[in-house]
């Protein structure tokens, strides 16, 4: 079964060789019950080792089974001691957190066993070293000839033809070291039994050969009596282990030692915690930079805010309307998207007071008032602004009640008192920011859309052979809707005769022309009255002003479809701008174009490419640090591990299993941290978590973040159980041993 020829064994120290044993010639064979003895440090435990090869060899040549091993690497001699060699050590060499079931099971299943197919065996073989009534018991509670029966019991479980005990019985009282022998003598009938001992009076009567050493050579080597073999044995089919038994063995180990599992958690947990909030304070301050900056076409530069319109140029319908509406996240639908950057000014009729800001229809309002009440008639509003605005807050009672006008002025230059407005409301902004908000009725509405669709066409007026532009800020052949003017006719200002040959503009057609990017379209009018100051409201219904003289004026329908054939454009205004990303998204799917105001703004790009750049980098500087800094922590923690492995080696496990077991555990571990943390974000989500820190962070990690963080926690938990494996596994695994004990 086993010979050695001419086989000595060194150890190197510190530049200084000694010598384990030399030129040893040894032949071993099955039914065997050997025992090798010796005063301490004669090389007796040192052969052992060889001949179970937890220990390499120097010199010479060590057959198994007629096969030669001098060419043998670390990776054949867990091969050999997997198939081969069932070890009892002196210190039981146990998993403490295991059951006596689990240590016996653990053999089998590194053999490639079944866990569902061998419970009958294991019973069995408990039953056969008389601990069944202990098979659930945690090897840690035992005594130690009960451990050492669960050592037996393990190495018998591999079925291997060698057992190899080194001082067996060297911690146990006489009877429990007596029922050893009994066991062992048992069992060397149909193997191959190897025994270490300086005690030659508890073994003498069951060995078959003695063998004493001294000085690292064999001094005797004497056969006993005849040892008896079964003729009958049949070597177990060896097997790798199953992949549904490394997950279980993973999984076992990560949770049978709590103290283990908490700290290794709690490290994971701030792996976790510390790589989201550095990336979610890196977006938030990314964020933040974007909606600094400004734009050329947009007044309005809220962060909330998506423009929309749709790709055929169509206009927006009241069904699509209600369904913007009707999304979660949305607030309020500026319908008319020209008005949301249509600004204005309104100042008294002293000037004593002045305001410069956007119109918002009173539908919206969702704020409450710090003072007066809401409108109630037509040309009521309320003026919102900041509260720390000392201007706004110190005369709200003179501001309420108070008539405004529009900042408009006539062609000679003069002020003028337009759409004149009361101020009956007060409210302050809920961000503190100082733009001004007018919220207005339907009535200013609808006059307000009449302006912003001038403003949104370029419209063009033919009269007599001559091309007149239309503009909302000089009245001359400025169209404006009446509901006074016949349909196809319009009224225009006596001056117009001028314009003509005879001095008549009356009967003579106006071509009037509008181009935009969502209406391009043309119509006749005929002009049936000329206006004065005496006959103006009479024709137009309007009251007279010189700021309206050179007007078009033409039927209200005309104009609407002409110039206000619907909405084309408006703007979506959403309540998390957190989730304004997926948002614009679901609007897509609804078959809307859409621009996020807060994209679009322009700043110093080379300096935001810089920003990012360094925060790339301190995040990867975190990343590696934090590697670092959880693998010397982990690898405190698993040092307690590191016999557990040791033994899996023993066993006859590969460092490959090994490793894969560790890898095993430490990601069942990072998971279950990673999954309380997001755990925790859906709380957030959900508003159960309402910390204005934590909160605040969630807010800026997209779901395709996290799954980057979870990448990351992974790669880093693979990362440590690598660096903690090739320390672990880069000597021999008697080394290791030694090292442990």
């Amino acid at each position: 079964m086993l010979k050695l020829k001419n086989v000595s064994k060194f150890y190197y120290s510190n530049g200084m060789i000694a010598s384990g044993f030399s030129r040893v010639n040894l032949e071993l064979s099955m039914g065997e019950f050997v025992v090798i003895t010796g005063e301490s440090g004669s090389g007796k435990s040192t052969l052992l080792n060889v001949l179970s090869g937890l220990d390499t060899y120097e010199e010479g040549e060590m057959y198994i089974n007629g096969e030669e091993t001098s060419h043998y690497n670390e990776e054949d001699f867990e091969e050999y001691r997997r198939r081969y060699v069932g070890n009892i050590f002196q210190n039981f060499n146990l998993v403490n957190s295991y059951t006596v079931y689990q240590n016996v099971e653990l053999a089998l299943l590194l053999n490639g066993e079944s866990r569902k197919n061998i419970k009958d065996e294991i019973m069995d073989i408990i039953a056969k070293v008389g601990l069944t009534d202990f098979a659930g018991t945690k090897c840690s509670k035992l005594s130690g000839g009960q451990k050492q029966r669960v050592a037996i019991a393990r190495a018998l479980a591999k079925e291997t033809p060698v057992i190899v005990a080194d001082e067996p019985t060297g911690n146990l009282d006489s009877n429990a070291a007596e029922e050893v022998m009994k066991i062992l003598s048992e069992i060397s009938k149909d193997k191959l039994v190897i025994i270490v001992t300086h005690n030659i009076e508890q073994v003498e009567k069951y060995a078959t050969r003695l063998i004493k050493m001294h000085d690292g050579k064999i001094l005797e080597d004497k056969t006993l009596k005849k040892p008896e073999t079964d003729e009958d044995n049949v070597e177990r089919n060896f097997r790798d282990i199953t992949v549904a038994n490394r997950i279980g063995l993973g999984l076992r180990n990560a949770f049978n030692i709590p103290s283990k599992f908490i700290l290794v958690f709690a490290v994971f947990l701030f792996i976790a915690l510390a790589v989201a909030g550095t990336y979610s304070s890196f977006q938030k301050e990314t964020y933040e930079e974007n909606v600094l900056g400004y734009s050329e076409f947009f007044s309005d530069t809220s962060d909330n805010r998506i423009v929309i319109n749709k790709p055929d140029r169509s206009p927006i319908t009241d069904e699509e309307f209600a369904s913007l509406e009707a999304l979660s996240n949305v607030q309020r639908i500026a319908k008319d998207d020209m008005l949301v950057d249509y600004t204005q000014s309104l100042s008294d009729e002293e000037y004593m007071y002045y305001f410069y800001g956007s119109y918002v229809d009173i539908k919206d309002f969702r704020g409450n008032l710090a003072a007066g009440r809401m409108p109630e008639a037509p040309g009521e509003i309320i003026l919102a602004g900041a509260e720390s605005d000392y201007y706004l807050s110190e005369n709200t009672e003179d501001i309420l009640g108070r008539e405004f006008f529009t900042e408009e002025y006539d062609s000679n230059g003069e002020r003028t008192k337009n759409n004149p407005v009361t101020v009956v409301g007060i409210a302050y902004n809920e961000d503190g920011n100082y733009n001004n908000t007018f919220f207005v009725g339907e009535d200013i509405m609808s006059l307000l859309r009449k302006q912003s669709a001038m403003d949104q066409n370029k419209i063009s007026s033919r009269f007599e052979g001559q091309n007149y532009e239309s503009s909302s800020y000089d009245p001359y052949f400025r169209i404006t809707p009446s509901a006074s003017v016949p349909e196809g006719k319009a009224y225009v200002s006596r001056d117009f005769n001028d314009l003509t040959e005879k001095g008549n503009c009356v009967g003579k057609s106006i071509v009037i022309s509008t181009d935009s990017i969502y209406n391009k379209d043309s119509m006749t009018v005929t002009i049936a009255a000329t206006y004065t100051k005496s006959n103006f409201k009479r024709l137009t219904g309007e009251a007279y002003s010189e700021s309206k003289v050179g007007c078009v004026y033409v039927n209200e329908d005309d104009y609407n479809k002409l110039i206000n054939k619907g909405t084309f454009q408006s703007s979506v205004f959403v309540k998390d701008v957190k989730k304004l990303d997926e948002t614009a998204a679901r609007l897509r799917e609804m078959g809307f174009n859409t621009l996020i105001i807060r994209d679009s703004l322009a700043g110093d790009n080379s300096f935001s490419q810089m920003m990012n750049m360094m925060k790339t980098f301190v995040l990867a500087v975190l990343i590696i640090a934090l590697f670092f800094i959880s693998y010397f922590i982990i690898r405190i923690i698993l040092k307690s591990r590191n016999s557990y492995y040791t033994t899996l080696r023993t066993l006859g496990a590969s460092r490959r299993i090994s490793k894969q077991l560790l890898d095993i555990e430490l990601f069942a571990i990072a998971t279950l941290a990673y999954a309380l943390f997001m755990g925790a974000i859906v709380l957030v989500h959900a508003g159960v978590i309402t910390h204005g820190y934590i909160a605040d962070l969630a807010g800026y990690l997209t779901a395709s973040n996290y799954v980057i963080m979870y990448a990351v926690i992974i790669v880093m938990s693979y990362l440590i159980s690598h660096r903690f494996a090739k320390k672990l596994f880069k000597d021999s695994v008697m080394n290791t041993y030694r090292e442990e004990a």
